[in-house]
C-alpha cells in the first residue's frame, strides 16, 4: 500500500482497546460466547469510524481493516476462534523449513501464522488476486522480519488465462471464481493459473503443506492437479474449506483415491493428510 502511514500508526487505544482486550478473552466458543463477541465487536468497528488497527496477531505484525471482510472481524476481535485447531496442527506437523502455500491468503493470516514459527529456510506462497486486499496482503508481510513470504497476484483456477472474479461487496473473503455476483460492478478480471503452473512458475518441488480457500471452487483446482501433477508435488498436509455443497465432484473421495486420509473436520475446514 503506497504511502501508508508507519505501522503504529492506528494502534488500539481507549475504549477501543478495552474492547479488543475483552473480546480477545472470550474463552466460550459456544453461541452465547460468540454472541457476546458479535455484539462488542459491532460497538467497536462503531467507534473506530472507517480506521484500522495496527496489531500483532499469530506472532505477526498486521493492520487489520474490520468492515467488508469477515476474515479481519475474526483475526482483530477474536483471534482465538480463527481456525485454532487447523493452525495447531500446521505448527505441530511442520517442519522448519518448510513449504506451505496459501492458496486465496485474503490478508495473510495464514501464510504469516505459518511465517512466526516455519524459519528463515522456509517457503511460504501468499496467492490472493483481489488488488484492494493483494495490497493490504503485502503490507502486512512488509511489517514482519521473517522474509519468508511471497505475495502472488492471482487466482489459481482448472486453467491459466483471464478469469472473471464475482467479488462479494459485504465479505470480500467470499469472493469467488465460481459465484455469480449480483450486479456489474461486483465482478472483476483477474489474472489466473493451474496449481501446477504455479508449482512450476516457482521452482517448487515439494508442498509439505496448503491451505485451499477459494469459495467452493476448491474442486476446479484439485482435480486437474492431482491428475497432472508429479506424486512428489502432493501437498503432505491439505486444509480445504468445506465447500460439499457447491463442488461439482466428490472431492474427499478423489482425494482418498489419490492417497489421503481426512484427519479432521473442523467448523469450516477439512484437513486431508498424504498416506502414499
Amino acid at each position: 500500500m503506497k504511502n501508508s502511514p508507519p505501522f503504529g500508526t492506528y494502534a488500539p487505544a481507549g475504549l477501543v482497546a478495552r474492547l479488543l482486550a475483552r473480546t480477545g478473552r472470550i474463552s466460550d466458543a459456544r453461541w452465547s460466547g460468540r454472541r457476546l463477541a458479535l455484539f462488542l465487536r459491532r460497538i467497536g468497528i462503531t467507534l473506530l469510524r472507517g480506521r484500522p488497527l495496527d496489531v500483532e496477531r499469530y506472532g505477526a505484525r498486521m493492520r487489520l481493516y474490520p468492515y467488508n471482510n469477515n476474515c479481519e472481524k475474526k483475526v482483530l476481535f477474536t483471534p482465538q476462534f480463527f481456525d485454532p485447531e487447523e493452525r495447531a496442527l500446521l505448527k505441530a506437523r511442520l517442519p522448519q523449513g518448510c513449504t506451505f502455500l496459501d492458496i486465496g491468503s485474503n490478508i495473510g493470516a495464514y501464510a504469516l501464522a505459518v511465517a512466526a514459527f516455519a524459519g528463515p529456510r522456509a517457503r511460504i506462497l501468499a496467492v490472493e488476486p483481489q488488488p484492494d486486499v493483494f495490497d493490504r496482503l503485502t503490507y502486512n508481510i512488509a511489517q514482519n522480519p521473517f522474509g519468508t513470504v511471497k505475495a502472488v497476484a492471482c487466482a489459481v483456477a482448472d486453467k491459466a488465462g483471464e478469469l472473471t472474479l464475482f467479488v462479494d461487496p459485504r465479505n470480500r473473503g467470499e469472493s469467488s471464481l465460481k459465484i455469480v455476483g449480483t450486479n456489474e460492478s461486483a465482478q472483476i478480471r483477474v489474472p489466473a493459473v493451474t496449481l501446477l503452473g504455479l508449482a512450476e512458475s516457482e521452482g517448487i518441488t515439494r508442498i509439505d503443506a496448503m491451505k485451499l480457500d477459494v469459495e467452493g471452487a476448491e474442486d476446479l483446482i484439485l482435480e486437474p492437479f492431482l491428475r497432472a501433477a508429479p506424486k512428489s508435488l502432493h501437498p503432505t498436509l491439505l486444509l480445504v474449506e468445506n465447500g460439499t455443497d457447491q463442488w461439482q465432484i466428490d472431492l474427499a473421495g478423489l482425494l482418498e483415491g489419490h492417497g489421503y486420509r481426512r484427519i479432521a473436520e473442523t467448523r469450516l475446514n477439512l484437513v486431508f493428510e498424504r498416506t502414499v
